[in-house]
């Protein structure tokens, strides 16, 4: 799936992301469909790295810093600097993780 795509999808009716997608596009595509729990879920279930890194994402956007810290860890990366808005993380995350 190209980033293109994938936003194409988010874009889209459908209820559900596309299929075969990992827990971590899943929770990119939730995210940006304004369903945070769901996205949580998706981003909790994926045991990977990008699993970990979405995770993170997210609870540096629900403001939750310490948390999000460990997350960045787990994913081995680092906490965005200040001044990267969450747009740009998100869209940095959805075209990594999307085309490779």
């Amino acid at each position: 799936m190209t980033f293109a795509e994938f936003n194409q999808s988010v874009a889209g009716g459908g209820a559900m992301p596309a299929a075969g997608v990992s827990g971590a596009v899943a929770a990119l595509w939730h995210d940006a469909r304004n369903d945070w729990e769901a996205a949580h879920e998706a981003a909790q279930a994926d045991k990977s790295k990008a699993g970990s890194w979405v995770h993170a994402y997210l609870h540096r956007k629900e403001g939750d810093a310490g948390n999000a810290g460990y997350w960045y860890a787990r994913a081995g990366r680092r906490m965005p600097a200040d001044g990267v808005t969450l747009a740009a993380e998100w869209e940095a995350m959805a075209r990594e993780l999307t085309e490779g």
